[in-house]
């Protein structure tokens, strides 16, 4: 019975090893920069308030959403984050005009590039 658990302690921490060096670099990657993940998060809100026409609700989400991605930029070069930048700037432009539509359309931009960053 002794040697039994003792095979299966060394197994289960044999198992936990492994599963340690495979998921946590994916772990790391997803976690990120916090900056990129709240920028994104508002990016997100202002694609969903754009879809139903609030310009001004937009125009909030994507200025906090462009804070966090410009303080991500003092961290890190990376030209997706750039992109998402430029798109949430475009948005919070357009919708600053009324254009819910295309602030919409600059938001998702952003969303896109700012999933990519790395």
């Amino acid at each position: 019975m002794g040697k039994s658990l003792l095979i299966g302690a060394v197994m289960l921490g044999a198992i936990t090893a492994f599963l340690s060096v495979v998921c946590l670099p994916s772990v790391a990657l997803a976690v990120g920069n916090p900056h990129v993940a709240e920028a994104l998060d508002h990016a997100k809100e202002a694609v969903a308030h754009g879809k139903q026409g609030h310009a001004d609700v937009l125009v909030k989400h994507a200025q906090e959403g462009l804070k966090h991605a410009e303080a991500a930029q003092k961290d890190m070069k990376n030209p997706h984050l750039a992109e998402g930048v430029k798109g949430l700037k475009e948005a919070v432009e357009h919708g600053k005009a009324g254009h819910a539509d295309v602030a919409t359309k600059a938001a998702e931009s952003a969303i896109m590039h700012l999933s990519e960053v790395k």
